[in-house]
C-alpha cells in the first residue's frame, strides 16, 4: 500500500467544539430574555438573529476570535433599538465575557482519536493538522490535546479556510493530488475544497452542526469520497480504498 497524505480538520473531527457554543449561546439567549422581560421575544428568535450576525461576520472576514461575543453585543444593540430599552455597558461587558468565555473551555477529544492517529502513523502515512480560526486559540488546543506529537511542524491555521488556502498547502508541500486525503466535518471548509483540488474526502458529520457549514456538495469527486461516522473507520477505510486501486493498476 502506497503512504498517504493525511490532512485532518481539528474542531470536530478531532476535538469537541460546536457543543460549548451552543451551550455559552443557551445562557445569552436566557439572559437576553431576563433583560427583555415584558417584550415579546423568544428564545429561538434570539438565537437566530444571533446566527445571522455571526454568520454575516464570518462570511466578510473569516474566523476570528472577537466575531463571536461581538454578535452578542450586536444582538443586544439590535434589541435595545428596536424595543427602546436602555443600553447598558455593564450588560454589554457582561455580554463580551460570556462570549469570549467559550474559548477557554477544556479540551475534550472525540472517540478513538489518539487510536486513529497512532495507526495511521504507524503505518507510515504523513499527517497535517488544518483547522481555522485565531492561531493562538487553536495551537492552545492543540497542545492541550496532545496533538503536537502527530503532526510536529505540519500544523495549518488559517481564517479563511478554503479552495485556494488548500491549493496553496498542496502546492507548497509538493503533495501528489492522488494519495492526498482532506478528513473534516465541514461541507464548506474541509470537503468541498478537497474536491474541488482533486484530492479525497472523508466527511465525518458533526453530533451538532453550525449552520456556516451546511452547503450542498456539487463537485463530482474525481477520487474517493466518503462519509464516516467514527475516527476509527478511518485507517481500514483509506487502507480498503489504496489496496483496491493498486489492484486495479489506476
Amino acid at each position: 500500500m502506497s503512504k498517504q497524505t493525511i490532512l485532518f480538520d481539528m474542531d470536530d473531527t478531532l476535538i469537541y467544539c460546536n457543543k460549548f457554543f451552543d451551550s455559552v449561546i443557551d445562557r445569552f439567549a436566557d439572559q437576553m430574555k431576563t433583560w427583555f422581560q415584558g417584550y415579546p421575544l423568544s428564545v429561538e428568535e434570539l438565537k437566530r438573529k444571533q446566527a445571522q450576525i455571526d454568520l454575516e461576520r464570518v462570511m466578510l472576514n473569516g474566523f476570528s476570535p472577537d466575531h463571536f461575543p461581538q454578535s452578542f453585543v450586536d444582538t443586544y444593540e439590535y434589541y435595545s433599538e428596536l424595543t427602546g430599552r436602555p443600553k447598558s455597558q455593564e450588560e454589554i461587558g457582561r455580554l463580551l465575557a460570556l462570549g469570549s468565555s467559550v474559548y477557554s473551555h477544556s479540551i475534550e477529544p472525540y472517540a478513538h482519536m489518539e487510536e486513529t492517529l497512532n495507526e495511521l502513523q504507524e503505518n507510515g502515512h504523513t499527517l497535517h493538522l488544518y483547522t481555522g480560526g485565531d492561531p493562538a486559540i487553536q495551537m492552545r488546543k492543540v497542545t492541550e490535546a496532545g496533538l503536537d506529537r502527530y503532526f510536529g511542524d505540519r500544523i495549518h491555521i488559517t481564517r479563511h479556510k478554503n479552495a485556494e488556502f488548500l491549493n496553496g498547502l498542496i502546492r507548497g508541500y509538493g503533495l501528489d493530488r492522488r494519495n492526498t486525503w482532506m478528513i473534516g466535518n465541514s461541507l464548506r471548509t474541509d470537503i468541498l475544497p478537497a474536491l474541488k483540488n482533486g484530492i479525497h474526502a472523508i466527511f465525518m458529520p458533526a453530533e451538532r452542526e453550525w449552520a456556516y457549514n451546511q452547503v450542498e456538495v456539487d463537485v463530482k469527486p474525481s477520487g474517493a469520497y466518503f462519509t464516516l461516522t467514527s475516527l476509527i473507520q478511518i485507517p481500514k477505510t483509506i487502507h480498503g480504498y489504496t489496496l483496491s486501486k493498486y489492484a486495479s493498476g489506476s
